[in-house]
């Protein structure tokens, strides 16, 4: 018989298990980031993608997050921004872009693979979200941009009107 304890006890034990495994692949990853970050190969990589996100409109320096978030998805991604964001002052326009990105193109190899093995196309999968997410990264970039030169016309014409 299911009780209310047995159903409380194994989601317990579920939420453990689930914490536990993502910890035993976030915390490595730290880790090899900071090595990574330390011996410069952070810096090869940002320049390695530098084409990519220069035409997203993301700073540079949110290129391993974009990466990581590319191929391994967003729970992975989250704790690489949370700790690019807090080293490297990752600019809120870059941080909303590359969320922006991720939320349609994320886990590129992994999501796919499980919609191929009930009879999807799996390479047409990949490219309708690379391409959902440089177009709506795109026009968010954009849409940012025009705003921020909005804000930056009302703070230059309260300067000049104050002279």
């Amino acid at each position: 018989m299911v009780t209310f304890f047995s159903i409380l006890k194994e989601g317990l034990l579920g939420s453990f298990s689930s914490v536990l495994n993502i910890a035993i692949i976030i915390f490595p990853l730290m880790i090899v980031m900071e090595i990574a970050k330390d011996l410069n190969i952070l810096d090869k990589i940002s320049k390695l993608y530098e084409p990519i996100t220069s035409r997203l409109g993301i700073a540079k320096s949110a290129s391993l997050p974009l990466v990581i978030g590319i191929f391994f998805g967003m729970i992975l991604s989250a704790g690489v921004i949370t700790q690019t964001t807090k080293n490297e002052n990752l600019d809120k326009k870059s941080l909303l872009l590359v969320i922006i990105f991720l939320s349609c193109c994320h886990a590129i190899i992994e999501e796919p693979l499980l919609f191929v093995s009930v009879g999807a196309n799996g390479l047409l999968l990949i490219i309708i979200r690379i391409f959902t997410a440089f177009v709506l990264t795109v026009l968010a970039a954009k849409i940012l941009s025009k705003k921020s030169q909005g804000i930056h016309n009302k703070i230059y014409t309260e300067i000049d009107n104050h002279q």
